[in-house]
């Protein structure tokens, strides 16, 4: 779902990387979920309103405690470009990178619950970002 028409500008292609991300993360599973590609400044406003912090964020997950349908990630293009830009990646792979770990929290993972819960979760998600051809993003 396309919020902020700049991703489509920045990163042609983008809804087909999103799609090949969270295909990834999810596996042969049969789930849905969707993806919104924000600004900060809508991601701000629901980081103040859902998580308390008045400030925009990389990404949101929304799971919806369904089966079938995961539930929702927003992606805040300005925030994520900051990071790529400062972690030396691309837009591209930061952008898959994030799609996956909002996939993997809308399937139950969480880091911040404990270091070991975290190391599960960066290690999986770098199996699944190898899958795609995409480096370790730690």
């Amino acid at each position: 779902m396309l919020l902020d028409p700049a991703w489509a500008r920045v990163l042609p292609g983008v809804a087909r990387l999103v799609r090949k991300a969270a295909r990834a993360a999810v596996g042969k599973r049969e789930r849905s979920l969707t993806v919104a590609l924000a600004d900060d400044r809508r991601v701000r406003t629901l980081n103040a309103r859902d998580r308390r912090k008045d400030k925009p964020t990389n990404v949101l997950s929304y799971p919806s405690g369904e089966r079938a349908f995961l539930g929702d990630i927003v992606l805040a293009r300005q925030t994520v470009w900051r990071e790529a830009k400062s972690q030396g990646k691309t837009p591209a792979d930061h952008v898959a990178h994030l799609v996956v770990h909002g996939t993997l929290h809308l399937m139950g993972y969480d880091h911040e619950t404990s270091d070991a819960d975290a190391e599960r979760m960066e290690a999986l998600e770098r199996r699944i970002l190898a899958k795609l051809g995409i480096a370790d993003p730690y």
